[in-house]
């Protein structure tokens, strides 16, 4: 498998990131609307979308095993210099 370029990997890095954003900003929405409980409950729609994001992430991860290698070496790189 071939090495992916530091803009590649920070291209995947930023779809992965997006993703869990999403995932973020829906359970912050969730938060927000029902402020005034203690508990929330979630539709079925807000779940769906959650768990959808979330398995789209796992998919995408699993399908990329060298790239936390990748990643690691960049940021203990980056470390060394600084």
């Amino acid at each position: 498998m071939e090495a992916l370029s530091p803009a590649k990997m920070q291209a995947q890095l930023q779809r992965s990131l997006a993703s869990l954003k999403l995932v973020s900003r829906l359970l912050s929405h969730e938060l927000h609307a029902q402020s005034s409980s203690k508990s929330l409950n979630l539709s079925r729609d807000a779940v769906l979308e959650i768990q959808t994001v979330i398995d789209l992430f796992i998919e995408e991860a699993s399908r990329r095993p060298n790239t936390t290698a990748a990643a690691d070496s960049t940021l203990l790189a980056t470390r060394s210099v600084n």
